[in-house]
């Protein structure tokens, strides 16, 4: 009963950093594959226009 207060706050923490871990993962993700996704839009863009 003492250390309930400190487990509740343990979870909060490591939910936190799951979450930075996760922003950060994404993060990554979009910078390496972000212009290559922009070049498939503007690709289809383009085809679109041409129609």
């Amino acid at each position: 009963m003492l250390f309930r207060s400190k487990e509740i706050g343990q979870g909060l923490v490591e939910y936190t950093f799951i979450l930075v871990m996760v922003s950060i993962l994404v993060i990554a993700t979009l910078l390496v594959l972000g212009p290559t996704i922009g070049n498939v839009f503007s690709n289809l863009n383009t085809s679109l226009v041409t129609i």
